[in-house]
């Protein structure tokens, strides 16, 4: 299963990147999808990339339903490794 997640732009860089906040966690994304997102812009975030712009209503009556399942949120962020924890972090592919 894969997700976007509601994210708010806070820092632009010149190369296209930008540093967002998901949920109180700090990443970097690239916006070459999302050409016209301004710093203050909520965008959907999946697999490193902002895929769309969309309305801050959005952004947090999704991250409501977001944190209505614990499960997917976890208490530390462990982007990379595998955890029954959480099972965002596990790999599901049919390879």
């Amino acid at each position: 299963m894969c997700l976007a997640i509601p994210a708010r732009i806070t820092v632009l860089r010149a190369d296209r990147l930008a540093e967002v906040d998901i949920m109180g966690v700090k990443r970097e994304v690239s916006l070459d999808l999302t050409p016209r997102a301004a710093e203050g812009d909520f965008v959907l975030v999946h697999a490193g990339f902002a895929i769309e712009v969309v309305s801050e209503e959005f952004a947090e009556e999704t991250l409501e339903l977001i944190r209505q399942f614990p499960e997917l949120v976890a208490e530390e962020p462990s982007f990379g490794a595998t955890s029954e924890a959480s099972p965002l972090s596990q790999d599901t592919s049919l390879d």
